[in-house]
C-alpha cells in the first residue's frame, strides 16, 4: 500500500469515498452512513449492501463503526479478493468479462441465463458502454455492494448440509472463499452432523421399521407397517425401535468428514483451486468422494443393520455384534452389499443433483429479481424433493444391499449374490418386491427434514455461524 504511485492515487481515491460516506464528519463510518451512502450511490439493496460493508472483523474497535485506518484496510482486502473473482470470470485472460463469459460462470454453477439476462447483469456494470467490463468498472461497482450473483448462488443454496433423511449419499454442497477463509466450513459441517443425530434419533422407530420391512416383508407374510410394529414392540417393548440408532449416529461424523475431504482433493484434481465445478463434474467428484466415504466406513452399516434387527439378548452391544460377525462369518462378512450399496450412488447422488438444480434454476429464472435466497420454504421444498426422487431410483439397490447384509444372520434364508438376489426377489414377488419398506421411508422425509433444519438452524446460532 506504500510507496508506488498506483498505491497513493488509490489512498486518495478511498479517502475521498470516506469523506463521502461520513456524512456526519465525525472520522467514523457507521452502517447507517453506509446504508444512506450506498442509496446515494445508486445499484444493490442498501440495506443488505450495508451490512456487509462493515464486517465485525474490519472494526479492530468494538464501536460498530470504522475510522479512515480500518475503512482503507478493509477496502484493500476487498479488493483482492475482487480481484481474484475478476481474473476466474475473465476466461480468455484479455481483461475484460464480456456477455458470454458471464454465461459461462452462471452455467458452470448449474444456472442458465439468456442472452438478455446476461445483457442485463453486464450493462448493469458498464459504465461507458462497451459491453464489457473492464477491472475498474467491476472494482467500483462491487467495492462496497454485496457481491450478489455468484456468491450469493453458493451460499443460500446450501442442500446437503441442511437436510438429512437417514441417507448420506447426497452431493456434498461447494463452500465459498469466504467460508473456508473465515472457518464456517467446518462449523456448518458440525451443525449438519448434529442435525443429522437428532433428526435420526427423532425418527429411528421409521427407520427401524424400514429395514424390518426391507428384511422380513413378503408376498406370503404380507407384512404391514401397523403388523411391522407390532412384532417389534411385541418383541422387545417400545425400547427396541431405538435398535441400531446409536451407530446411525455414530457414523454421521467419520462419513461426513471423509466425504469433504475427498470431494475437496478430487475437485482440484479435475479443476484446480479457484474454479467452481460444472454440475457434471460436481456429480462426479460427488460420487467417488461418497464412494471413498462408503468403502471406508461400510462395517459400520453391516453392523447398523445387525443391530437394527437383532432380538432380545443376541447381542451385549456393539462390540460384541462385531466379535460374534468376524468369529462367525469371517472378516468379508463386513463387505456384503458393498456393490449394491457404491452402485446405488450413482442413480441416487445424479437424480438428487439433477433434481435439485432443475428446481434451483427455474426458481432463480423466475423468481430471483432481488436476492438469491429462495427463502426457508423453498429450499426445503427442493430439497426434500431432490433427495425423495433420488431415494426412488436407487431403493431397490438399497433393498438388496440390506438384505446381503443381513442373510447370513436369518435361519434357513438362502446365501445369494447381488445379480442371485434380484432374480430371487423378481421371481417370487415381482417388481413390488424391489420397494419393500419404502412407504415408512417416506413417512420419516417430512420429519426428518423439519427437525434437521431446526437443529440446523440453531447449531449455526450457538456455533456463531453468521448469515448474510
Amino acid at each position: 500500500m506504500r510507496g508506488g504511485p498506483g498505491d497513493a492515487e488509490r489512498r486518495q481515491r478511498w479517502g475521498r469515498l470516506f469523506e463521502e460516506l461520513d456524512s456526519n464528519k465525525d472520522g467514523r463510518v457507521d452502517i447507517r452512513e453506509l446504508r444512506q451512502g450506498l442509496a446515494r450511490l445508486g445499484g444493490g439493496d442498501p440495506d443488505r449492501g450495508a451490512q456487509q460493508g462493515i464486517p465485525p472483523e474490519g472494526d479492530t474497535d468494538p464501536d460498530g463503526g470504522l475510522d479512515l485506518e480500518e475503512f482503507i484496510l478493509y477496502l484493500q482486502e476487498r479488493e483482492q479478493r475482487l480481484l481474484l473473482l475478476f481474473h476466474s470470470l475473465d476466461r480468455n485472460q484479455d481483461g475484460q468479462i464480456d456477455v458470454s463469459e458471464i454465461q459461462q460462470s452462471f452455467r458452470a454453477l448449474g444456472i442458465s441465463i439468456s442472452l438478455e439476462q446476461a445483457e442485463k447483469i453486464l450493462h448493469s456494470m458498464d459504465r461507458d458502454g462497451t459491453m464489457t467490463i473492464d477491472w475498474q468498472e467491476w472494482r467500483d461497482h462491487f467495492l462496497l455492494h454485496s457481491l450478489e450473483n455468484v456468491e450469493d448462488v453458493l451460499y443460500f443454496w446450501k442442500h446437503s448440509t441442511v437436510l438429512d433423511i437417514g441417507e448420506c449419499l447426497t452431493v456434498p454442497d461447494e463452500f465459498s472463499e469466504q467460508e473456508k477463509l473465515t472457518g464456517m466450513w467446518w462449523k456448518q459441517l458440525v451443525a449438519g452432523a448434529v442435525a443429522g443425530a437428532v433428526s435420526r434419533t427423532g425418527t429411528a422407530p421409521l427407520d427401524r421399521l424400514k429395514v424390518f420391512m426391507q428384511v422380513h416383508a413378503s408376498k406370503t407374510n404380507r407384512l404391514n407397517i401397523l403388523g411391522g410394529l407390532r412384532s417389534m414392540i411385541q418383541e422387545g417393548g417400545v425400547r427396541s425401535l431405538w435398535r441400531g440408532n446409536g451407530i446411525n449416529v455414530l457414523k454421521i461424523a467419520p462419513e461426513s468428514a471423509i466425504k469433504f475431504m475427498a470431494y475437496e482433493q478430487i475437485k482440484r484434481a479435475i479443476r484446480g483451486q479457484q474454479e467452481t465445478l460444472h454440475v457434471q463434474e460436481r456429480f462426479v467428484a460427488g460420487s467417488l468422494a461418497g464412494a471413498t466415504a462408503q468403502t471406508i466406513i461400510y462395517p459400520m452399516e453391516v453392523l447398523k443393520t445387525r443391530l437394527t434387527l437383532r432380538r432380545t439378548g443376541q447381542y451385549k452391544g456393539l462390540l460384541d455384534c462385531a466379535w460374534q460377525i468376524l468369529e462367525r462369518e469371517g472378516p468379508r462378512a463386513f463387505y456384503r452389499g458393498y456393490l449394491p450399496n457404491v452402485l446405488g450412488i450413482i442413480p441416487y447422488a445424479g437424480i438428487d443433483l439433477a433434481v435439485y438444480e432443475t428446481l434451483k434454476n427455474q426458481w432463480l429464472q423466475q423468481y430471483s429479481h432481488d436476492s438469491a435466497d429462495p427463502g426457508i420454504l423453498v429450499l426445503l421444498a427442493c430439497g426434500t424433493i431432490s433427495s425423495t426422487c433420488g431415494q426412488i431410483a436407487s431403493y431397490p439397490l438399497a433393498l438388496v444391499r440390506t438384505r446381503m447384509q443381513a442373510q447370513a444372520s436369518i435361519e434357513g434364508a438362502p446365501q445369494l449374490s447381488m445379480l442371485g438376489l434380484l432374480r430371487h426377489i423378481l421371481s417370487q414377488e415381482g417388481v413390488r418386491g424391489l420397494y419393500r419398506g419404502i412407504a415408512p421411508n417416506f413417512m420419516k422425509v417430512i420429519p426428518a427434514v423439519s427437525i434437521s433444519y431446526v437443529v440446523y438452524e440453531n447449531m449455526k446460532q450457538a456455533l456463531g455461524v453468521t448469515s448474510r
